[in-house]
């Protein structure tokens, strides 16, 4: 027997009679891991990588997230907020009434270096005539590259939200940053800002970042901006040249002294007023006079509005947006000349809820209780102090409940990113009717006729027979009845149906005789 063989064979490594050739016995494989052990041991890796990715993106992102940029964010975001839902009203041609029209008109005039003639007013009319607002003609840059009235829209929403910004700011500067941004919000999401985007575009857009830059200069005794800020509020609309006074009649409260500043901002409020109502004005529209002193006083006949919707609106303005805390602050003062104006008038669209009329009042309360808390957060009252402490959050929740109410609701609608095809058909009747000519029309089709056609408002066409007739169907009528109510108007022309779309139909003059 070979024992050195057979040693061999039983050596580690070897397996008798395995192996013919070197007889090397391949080495055996290792067991399985076990998978659960395996994926607990990669988990505490997996955290940490997370981990420091976490960490290098704080890193990064540290310096758009300081607390002086939160006031930007803000306004950033609410532009965004008004701009969806005017472009949802756009898309769907729901314009609430001519205002975008005539406003489209006079600064497509300033885009074309002519005067601001909006036929919607009657045929040549001067809007300088109706109200005096040139601040418009900032806009004619924009509009002449994109002349369409989104522009306005999209510019009016630029204007409401950068009028958030200094009432963020304040509040932060006054009362830390978690509740600068809880008043910034809700100053955003206040019911008289939201009826104002969602009402098509209107003049006092300029007026709200110029009342509130100003009065947060006011809070930080800036005196010379505060000027600089409430001067060309007598450019935006007539009456606001009294607010502009009254923002330096609060100057000369803050200082309590004589500053020319002040001074100079009161003489120059008022006389502005009184120029622009007295000469501008009738000298615009010729008649003499100003339209709008038939609604005030006894010289409009109308009926006075009652004490108790004057009141209501009044607690509108004040309650939900700062819990009446505003009254404690002359800075309320500068809402004033608005209040006033409407006790005095008999409209009733002045006193209600909607329309853009309660747009200028609220960065005047928001600032307003931004002055208040800080001095009722010391009050000798224990109820006064808990009171101050809380009401923040308060009236952001407020505002946050009414938004369910209020138009920017819509941005939570799945429809609200739709364009219907009542809408697409609509617009593409329109545009059928070429540049340039004429059109009688009523509300809806105009967002898509004043850019590019001579548009007069139906039954106001100054004895002109229009080119085309554009008309929405209320009230269960029918083409026929609208194609005759035209023909009644323009006895010597002939019209002939264009085309349909929806409730909205287009008839095209055939002959005039």
């Amino acid at each position: 027997m070979n024992t050195a063989a057979a040693t061999a064979g039983d050596a580690p490594g070897r397996v008798p009679g395995a192996g013919a050739g070197t007889g090397v016995v391949p080495p055996q494989r290792a067991a399985a891991p076990d998978g659960p052990s395996v994926a607990a041991d990669r988990a505490p890796a997996v955290r940490d990588r997370l981990r420091r990715t976490a960490h290098r993106l704080r890193e990064r992102t540290a310096p758009l997230r300081r607390p002086r940029l939160d006031p930007y964010w803000t306004a950033g975001f609410f532009f965004l907020a008004y701009t969806v839902l005017a472009c949802w009203h756009f898309r769907t041609l729901s314009t609430s009434s001519w205002d975008l029209g005539i406003f489209e008109q006079a600064i497509r005039g300033y885009a074309h270096f002519g005067p601001p003639i909006v036929d919607l007013k009657g045929p040549g009319t001067n809007i300088l005539g109706d109200h005096f607002s040139p601040v418009l003609v900032v806009l004619a840059p924009f509009y002449r590259l994109f002349p369409s009235s989104l522009t306005l829209l999209i510019a009016q929403a630029a204007l409401f939200a950068l009028s958030v910004l200094p009432v963020t700011r304040a509040a932060a500067r006054s009362l830390g940053r978690l509740t600068g941004l809880a008043i910034g919000v809700a100053y955003g999401l206040s019911w008289g800002v939201q009826k104002a985007v969602d009402f098509d575009f209107h003049e006092i857009a300029f007026a709200l970042p110029l009342i509130a830059f100003a009065l947060e200069a006011v809070l930080r005794g800036r005196w010379t901006a505060v000027v600089c800020w409430a001067a060309p509020l007598v450019l935006v609309k007539e009456d606001l040249g009294v607010t502009a006074a009254t923002i330096g009649a609060l100057a000369l409260i803050r200082t309590r002294r004589a500053s020319p500043l002040a001074i100079g901002l009161v003489a120059f409020g008022l006389s502005a007023t009184a120029i622009t109502l007295g000469v501008l004005i009738p000298g615009f529209n010729g008649s003499g006079s100003y339209d709008y002193w038939s609604k005030f006083g006894a010289e409009g006949g109308g009926a006075a509005i009652p004490l108790a919707t004057a009141l209501r609106t009044t607690l509108w303005v004040l309650l939900p947006t700062t819990g009446l805390l505003a009254l404690r602050s002359p800075l309320l003062l500068v809402a004033l000349p608005t209040l006033g104006w409407r006790f005095l008038s008999h409209e009733p669209h002045y006193w209600g809820i909607d329309w853009h009329y309660n747009a200028v009042l609220m960065p005047v309360v928001f600032l307003a209780l931004i002055d208040a808390l800080p001095r009722i957060r010391v009050s000798a009252r224990p109820w006064l102090r808990s009171y101050a402490h809380h009401l923040p959050a308060a009236v952001l929740a407020t505002a946050l409940a009414l938004t369910t109410t209020l138009p920017l609701a819509h941005l939570t609608e799945a429809a609200t990113y739709r364009t219907p095809p009542t809408a697409v058909a609509a617009e593409k009747l329109l545009d059928r009717i070429p540049d340039g000519a004429s059109v009688e029309s009523d509300i809806r089709p105009l967002s898509r006729l004043t850019g590019r056609t001579r548009v007069f408002w139906t039954g106001d066409t100054g004895g002109l027979s229009p080119d085309y007739v554009a008309v929405q169907l209320h009230d269960d009528r029918t083409p026929h009845q609208v194609l005759a109510d035209a023909m009644a108007r323009h006895p010597r022309s002939t019209y002939v149906l264009l085309g349909a779309a929806g409730d909205l139909v287009v008839f095209h003059r055939t002959s005039a005789h």
